[in-house]
């Protein structure tokens, strides 16, 4: 089966399911490449009769820059990039709110779930958002390495780099490695899923010479192994934040390195903050703390997480103390 006809038939199944997911127009961008090469086709016949040589043309491309795709493909394929990244986002959100809700918070989601029949769905719906950021991504690298065949360029894979450059490649949402921890967590502690379920046999914590990583594999082309260590205290990450930048590190080490207090949180960092690894400015201010991965990390190493747990808690003891005594010294005018 072509690639089009199966991504049309996995979006109508999640339509069917009232998902409502944005996709990309994988037809509608074929069609204008499909077009411009039909119009530079008919261009170089043109030329060849006029130049009144004989060459068999079947095999024409059209030729970089090409106005026909660049006022009309590139700027569609990021709007809908955009929108398919931007539901992904909002919808893995809610999903894990409600797993990680504790309280009363947790007691009305469950009320609230019963109530309509389809107690355990949002399980559900998160096995079919990792499903979804996968064949997404695998929508845009097959329909951009179409661009770059026709045109014979490298414009498409230029368009893939930007657009990692500026955050918005599906697989590189925090919420991706979220719900990667979520289902993985699922699994060991037998909730609500079985063993059975083709995503939890994809989804897996692998450790190569105790170096741990996250390792999901739902299609041949797209794999994502997302590396667990810290680059900054080179062990594993405890309290794992995720940089805008898409850099994960222990929360006290990003607070280090963006010279803030854990009081103040890394909310409070400077603007021009860089990230240890990348140096891009700008990565703690949307910084996102990854409580499934923490929970998954805090079951996998208990002993590594108990130790490292003694030793923060007196460095956060003693922050906190002489955050509250400076305070007070403000305070007094001391």
């Amino acid at each position: 089966m072509k690639f089009c006809k199966k991504y049309e038939e996995y979006m109508q199944i999640q339509d069917q399911k009232n998902y409502k997911l944005p996709g990309v127009g994988f037809k509608n961008l074929k069609k204008i490449l499909k077009r411009c090469r039909k119009d530079d086709m008919i261009r170089s016949q043109n030329s060849l009769l006029v130049d009144d040589t004989n060459s068999d043309n079947s095999s024409a491309a059209c030729t970089h820059p090409c106005p026909v795709c660049d006022g009309s493909f590139f700027p569609l394929l990021m709007k809908e990039m955009s929108m398919v990244v931007g539901c992904f986002n909002e919808r893995a959100q809610k999903v894990l709110d409600v797993h990680l809700a504790t309280g009363f918070r947790k007691y009305f989601a469950w009320c609230k779930d019963t109530f309509k029949g389809n107690h355990g769905a949002f399980i559900e719906e998160g096995k079919d958002l990792v499903g979804y950021a996968i064949i997404n991504a695998l929508a845009m690298r097959k329909i951009l390495k179409k661009y770059d065949k026709i045109h014979d360029s490298k414009q498409g894979q230029a368009f893939r780099s930007q657009v990692q450059s500026m955050h918005m490649e599906i697989l590189q949402s925090p919420w991706l490695c979220e719900l990667i921890a979520f289902h993985i967590n699922l699994t060991e502690t037998k909730t609500n899923l079985g063993n059975n379920s083709e995503l939890s046999k994809a989804c897996s914590l692998v450790f190569n010479d105790g170096k741990p990583s996250l390792r999901c594999e739902l299609s041949d082309s797209v794999k994502i192994e997302i590396d667990l260590t810290c680059s900054i205290c080179l062990e594993t990450v405890f309290d794992p934040v995720y940089l805008t930048c898409g850099h994960i590190f222990c929360f006290m080490c990003a607070c280090k390195s963006g010279s803030v207090t854990i009081v103040d949180g890394l909310k409070a960092a400077d603007p021009t903050a860089k990230c240890p690894l990348c140096r891009e400015a700008g990565v703690y201010e949307g910084s996102l703390h990854l409580e499934e991965l923490n929970i998954l990390l805090s079951r996998s190493c208990p002993e590594y997480w108990e130790e490292r747990l003694q030793t923060e808690r007196a460095e956060r003891i003693r922050q906190t103390k002489e955050h509250w005594e400076s305070q007070s010294r403000l305070f007094l005018g001391i």
